[in-house]
């Protein structure tokens, strides 16, 4: 199998780097992944993981919610429930920061479909793209979307979009600095960047360690704290504006962690934790299992936070 080491970090270039955590991937294959760290910058990734073409068969499992939408299990149950309630929440969001009911919307990783047909309800022009041919056919057949692959991205015309959303998608992608450059030319001067993405800072995430099973190697190649994805846009011309907490994540995320470690009554254990990281997300919302981040394009003489 190819894999791709890193050799210099993808956020400030350092090359001092050092092996932090050891994780083991629970979904697909039982392989061991190991994490490194920054020394410069505190940015986290997953060494030598797959390369693009490889990967796809860690995603070709029935349980991999994102792209199967699957109601197995209890934990997947919690999540269909929460997620009607973040669609309309996410809806929200996007008029609230974007100051418009209507626009042009592009949703990145939209697996299933969900988020591009709440939008499109909503009198959204959408324009949706997804790597699983899988995920594109059931938006087809259940939401009558026409979702195009990832392919496509670089074919979209420059201008083109009022926002850009990637729920829980930023981390997986492998061009991580080719994206944003492409993200940049998308949106218009006023567009607004929405980025949902596992924050490796979190309660939960130090709770847990190499267990957290929001690291989800391979899956996951690169994981965020609010600083280090602040310095990741404004790399490519953009301004972190606002930042939200996604309190509910903490309840499904420590569920599955303890279920992934085997531990008894994982429901109820990963509900305690997940109560504890809510009120830790109170006091300070930047320790949110997983935060929303918003970010506008720079304007001359803007300066990093």
């Amino acid at each position: 199998m190819n894999k791709l080491t890193i050799k210099a970090c993808p956020i400030c270039g350092g090359t001092h780097l050092e092996r932090t955590l050891t994780c083991i991937d629970h979904y697909a294959s039982g392989e061991v992944f190991h994490l490194c760290r920054c020394r410069e910058c505190g940015f986290i990734f997953t060494q030598d993981f797959p390369v693009e073409t490889e990967i796809g068969r860690y995603y070709e499992t029935p349980d991999y919610i994102s792209h199967s939408d699957t109601k197995k299990g209890v934990m997947n149950s919690v999540y269909h429930l929460v997620r009607s309630y973040m669609l309309k929440r996410k809806a929200r969001l996007v008029m609230h920061e974007t100051r418009r009911k209507t626009g042009r919307l592009l949703d990145i990783g939209t697996g299933t479909g969900y988020f591009a047909d709440t939008m499109k309800r909503y009198g959204w022009q959408v324009e949706a793209i997804e790597k699983s041919a899988g995920a594109r056919l059931f938006a087809k057949e259940h939401f009558g979307l026409t979702v195009k692959p990832d392919t496509a991205l670089k074919e979209l015309a420059p201008d083109s979009f009022d926002v850009i959303t990637l729920w829980h998608v930023m981390e997986h992608l492998e061009a991580l600095n080719e994206t944003w450059e492409i993200l940049n030319s998308l949106l218009t001067d006023k567009g607004v960047l929405i980025v949902a993405v596992p924050n490796c800072s979190s309660y939960d995430a130090k709770k847990y360690g190499a267990y957290w099973a929001a690291y989800d190697v391979p899956r996951h190649l690169w994981h965020f704290t609010p600083d280090t994805i602040n310095q990741l846009g404004f790399n490519h011309g953009f301004i972190l504006t606002e930042c939200h907490p996604m309190p509910f994540d903490a309840f499904y995320v420590s569920m599955l962690t303890e279920k992934n470690m085997h531990r008894s009554c994982p429901f109820v254990r990963g509900m305690i934790t997940g109560t504890l990281a809510w009120f830790h997300a109170l006091v300070k919302k930047e320790r949110s299992s997983s935060m929303i981040y918003v970010f506008r394009k720079k304007k001359s003489g803007n300066t990093i936070e």
